[in-house]
């Protein structure tokens, strides 16, 4: 490592797509980045956290083979570091004493010349870092080309000083670091950049020291990352922003002044606002889902509702229509209007369609029953056949032609289990999952007017106008429409909103001017959805709180918010069926 101080710095932000487990292709992405950065005549090349093993690796950390083998990827690049070329800043699990450890490695001159620990383990939300890695000392900076580099590494800069976690950025600052850079993987949610930026400022107003924060980008499961990497001098002014949702290596230039490192003629890149980046990371999670996981493309049923549509849209931009198939199940109760929409949606899409009547099935599976339900009148069960009927023509399908069933519930219908298991629940992965109904029927229309840089689909309209005006319904039976058993998604949605990403109290929703039977109702179905939510496709989180990762609350939970007993009457969902108790709804 050279000693020489330095009054300048090229610093390449190598904001990369890594994949969980996948090691050899990940040091492969450092090995190109590190090309790559040279021909912009870097110095040092900064990978986000966890880069050689994926993030979040989860389990898959406490294997003693994949330890090893992280460990020996990340020797190997720094053997090669001995040749021309950048110095990496490269995070891996680490095995030290015993002890396994979320580390970021400084990889130059041929060797590993620093290690740095991670020292606030985040245990909250999607995060569970306690379970696998111990908590490092605090660090000190890092010594490269005679410059103090601060490495505080992602949650290390997010916590104040408290009983809990440790100061890093503090201890960095006493110990003469010059320049913060901050390996990140942060996942995509609401208002996330902005809660970045806030974070980012309060740290550089603790320590008075310019920041780089570098952040994957790409999908892992249900989370999404949106990389958004960025900059900020001392003073708190922007010194360099890059684009999300995409992969980059961009190059920064810092020099030494009197005020401190600033860095010159950085790249801007405006973020997208909220809608636009929901969009986005539907179509990434989706992207890298099918894509990492090696299905060769996807199949959808396509009713002629918003869901679908968005969904088949959200498809085509990930992979491109050409693996996209869409399949139109039609029985009795489907009018000719969604046979219309949904031909049409495909064709302006591009996609691959077809129509399977599902007539046939569902009256085979009645003939099978008729002995067992004999004098039974008919209720949702025989509705839900209809589902159930399509939901095995979808996974044949899959299993015949190797592609994955994509499904299409939203947030709102998931909240109250507006869903049937082992039929329109069925699928592998769920791009708008925690979208509620609300926002599928805003990103349908937004897609109409924009698509994204890098989607593969068709530009121009491609959810037809009818699809988006026609009051939702499941066509399970004569003339139904959702609001026959739910309250209209105007009022659904921002209960939901509250009592799952705010948890506040029944008492407090009623006082915010909403019905008391009303937030009653709804509450209760949130509470008996759960179990059927355990055994729903992962989807991509774009909430603050999304189900699975986020919000893990018990199958059997008899805790109900204190005062507020049941409406005198209510109804399942689906059917109106006066409902007492508090029996699952399948």
């Amino acid at each position: 490592m050279n000693a020489r101080s330095s009054d300048s710095l090229a610093i390449a932000i190598a904001q990369l797509n890594s994949t969980v487990g996948d090691i050899a292709g990940n040091a492969e992405k450092v090995r190109r980045a590190r090309v790559e950065a040279a021909a912009q005549g870097a110095d040092l090349v900064v990978f986000p956290e966890l880069f050689i093993s994926g993030y979040p690796p989860e389990d898959l950390v406490l294997k003693p083979a994949f330890q090893a083998a992280c460990r020996a990827a990340l020797e190997a690049l720094a053997r090669e570091t001995a040749t021309p070329g950048p110095a990496l800043v490269v995070g891996s699990p680490w095995l030290d004493g015993g002890k396994l450890y979320n580390a970021v490695a400084l990889l130059d001159g041929g060797k590993i010349a620093a290690l740095r620990y991670k020292v606030n383990l985040p245990n909250y939300g999607v995060f569970d870092e306690k379970r696998v890695f111990e908590a490092g000392p605090p660090p000190g900076p890092v010594n490269f080309k005679g410059v103090r580099l601060g490495i505080p590494v992602c949650e290390d800069i997010w916590m104040e000083e408290s009983n809990v976690y440790e100061d890093v950025v503090e201890c960095l600052a006493d110990t003469g670091a010059e320049l913060l850079i901050v390996p990140n993987a942060s996942p995509y949610a609401h208002g996330k950049a902005e809660l970045r930026l806030n974070i980012a400022v309060a740290r550089i107003v603790d320590a008075g020291l310019p920041l780089i924060y570098v952040n994957q980008s790409g999908g892992q499961d249900e989370l999404v990352f949106d990389g958004s990497s960025f900059g900020l001098h001392a003073d708190r002014t922007a010194a360099f922003q890059l684009r999300g949702f995409s992969e980059c290596v961009v190059t920064t230039h810092w020099s030494r002044s009197a005020a401190g490192w600033r860095c010159a003629g950085g790249l801007f890149v405006t973020p997208a606002d909220s809608d636009r980046a929901d969009y986005q990371a539907c179509v990434m999670g989706l992207r890298d889902y099918v894509n990492k996981n090696g299905f060769p493309g996807v199949v959808l049923g396509m009713s002629g509702g918003i869901d679908s549509a968005l969904v088949a849209a959200m498809a085509a931009d990930a992979l491109g229509p050409d693996r996209v198939r869409c399949v139109m199940l039609p029985y009795k109760y489907t009018a000719q209007e969604s046979l219309n929409d949904a031909a049409t949606c495909a064709k302006a899409l591009g996609v691959k369609y077809e129509i399977t009547p599902i007539a046939p099935a569902v009256e085979g599976l009645e003939q099978a029953l008729q002995a067992t339900f004999s004098g039974l009148p008919r209720d949702v069960t025989e509705e839900n056949l209809q589902s159930r009927a399509r939901g095995t023509i979808l996974m044949a399908i899959s299993n015949k032609f190797n592609v994955m069933v994509v499904t299409t519930g939203n947030k709102s219908e998931m909240s109250v289990g507006y869903a049937t298991l082992y039929g329109d629940m069925n699928g592998g992965f769920n791009p708008i999952k925690d979208l509620y109904k609300t926002e599928v029927f805003r990103l349908a229309r937004l897609r109409n007017e924009w698509k994204p840089d890098g989607a593969m689909g068709p530009d121009g309209v491609v959810i037809p106008e009818n699809i988006i005006t026609r009051p939702p319904t499941a066509e399970l039976r004569e003339n139904q429409k959702d609001e026959d058993s739910l309250p209209p998604y105007s009022v659904l949605d921002p209960i939901l909103e509250r009592l799952v990403e705010r948890e506040e109290p029944i008492s407090t929703i009623i006082a915010a001017g909403f019905d008391r039977d009303t937030v009653v109702r709804i509450e209760r179905l949130l509470n008996i959805a759960e179990y059927k939510r355990r055994q729903a496709a992962p989807g991509v989180k774009v909430t603050q709180k999304n189900f699975g990762r986020d919000r893990r609350y018990p199958i059997t939970n008899r805790f109900r918010d204190p005062g507020t007993p049941l409406p005198a009457t209510d109804t399942a969902p689906v059917t109106g069926t006066p409902v007492k108790s508090e029996a699952f709804d399948f």
